[in-house]
């Protein structure tokens, strides 16, 4: 319900938003309502079978969070971010996704050198965007679009940090062979509940930022 209310707020705000700032904000819709609609499937698919509904979660992942990281290029973009820099953005966060997908569900013998895989993937976007392309573009963009890259830059640091938390304690390998929970069956009860609200706090959070951006330029 939090994320489609705030998919109703972002698009019934798109009227009352500077151009150069709707794609974004639309984008941040789609994410929520995106989340919104795998999240009614997931709770149905819970209730039918009592288990972890991990495939519809990675379905949501493989479409929302490719288009969190389209808005670092989106809100970049005046500053000269090139579409390469999108096409490296959204290549990462779908190696990081498939492989994790690949160690959790495919192949959870080999789930650590997956896991592997997937966080170097993710470094690789989190080096992008504090310290690299993204980085760089936020500062000659404005105060303003600078200050709203920081913020969602620790989104991407500190929030997503809880997914390969959650990979470690469901996977049989843990991490690098040590399993911090021993019951993995409870653990993955405890994450699941985790997940939801670090979905929430991340797509919706990712969402109000956009907003505040753009009624901040305004404002400027």
């Amino acid at each position: 319900m939090a994320m489609m209310a705030a998919s109703v707020f972002f698009f019934f705000e798109l009227n009352n938003t500077d151009k150069k700032w709707r794609t974004s904000l639309l984008v941040s819709g789609l994410i929520t309502f995106i989340a919104a609609v795998h999240y009614y499937y997931m709770r149905s698919y819970n209730l039918e079978t009592g288990e972890s509904p991990t495939f519809f979660r990675y379905v949501d992942w493989i479409l929302t969070v490719p288009l969190m990281c389209v808005e670092f290029f989106l809100i970049t973009k005046k500053a000269g971010a090139k579409v390469s820099l999108l096409w490296k953005l959204i290549f990462a966060s779908l190696v990081m996704l498939l492989t994790g997908y690949i160690g959790e569900v495919l192949d959870r013998d080999g789930s650590v050198l997956w896991g592997v895989i997937s966080g170097l993937a993710y470094f690789y976007i989190v080096y992008l965007i504090w310290f690299g392309e993204v980085a760089k573009l936020a500062q000659s963009a404005g105060t303003q679009v600078a200050k709203a890259t920081k913020v969602l830059s620790w989104f991407v640091l500190v929030g997503w940090a809880i997914y390969p938390l959650g990979y470690i304690l469901g996977t049989p390998g843990g991490l690098f062979g040590w399993q911090p929970v021993a019951d993995t069956a409870a653990a993955l009860k405890a994450m699941d509940i985790v997940y939801n609200i670090a979905d929430a706090i991340n797509k919706i959070g990712f969402g109000l930022v956009i907003y505040a951006l753009s009624r901040s330029e305004e404002k400027a």
